[in-house]
């Protein structure tokens, strides 16, 4: 059951865990060199707007987690706009409404700044992948498109 996850900013502490818990997001991604690691971490950690949610079980570990940016705007009244992105729960914590309890917790911070939507986008075709998002309250709405540097 999600109600014992504790859902919290992550801290420069939680990298190791962080690293790990997004294997289970793309197991095929390679894992970042030591060195830059670190530099990337706090890069993210200081970055204005950005919130790199976790969600902890009760016994400690990184269960969940997901990426919040508050993106400033000049449409709707200048009112910001969230995006999801690096939504990910480890396998063997899956379908215990973890993610969804992150996400809302996502959802409720975008509020809290202020932003007037939140978005976020999947490359999952799965079906379970899109029922998730759509149970924890997600539409299928835009249409989506991205560019990719070569080589990446």
């Amino acid at each position: 059951m999600s109600g014992a996850l504790r859902i919290r900013p992550a801290g420069p502490a939680d990298l190791p865990a962080v690293t790990e818990l997004y294997r289970h997001l793309d197991p095929e991604d390679p894992l970042p060199p030591a060195g830059e690691a670190g530099s990337a971490w706090r890069g993210v950690l200081e970055h204005p707007g950005l919130t790199v949610l976790v969600g902890e079980a009760p016994s400690g570990g990184l269960v969940a987690s997901c990426t919040l940016v508050v993106i400033p705007n000049l449409t709707r009244a200048c009112r910001p706009y969230g995006l999801i992105e690096n939504v990910v729960t480890h396998a063997d914590h899956r379908r215990r409404g973890h993610g969804r309890a992150l996400l809302h917790a996502a959802v409720a911070a975008a509020w809290k700044a202020g932003c007037y939507k939140v978005m976020l986008m999947t490359g999952s075709k799965r079906p379970e992948t899109l029922r998730f998002y759509a149970g924890a309250g997600f539409e299928q709405s835009k249409t989506g498109f991205q560019a990719r540097r070569p080589g990446a």
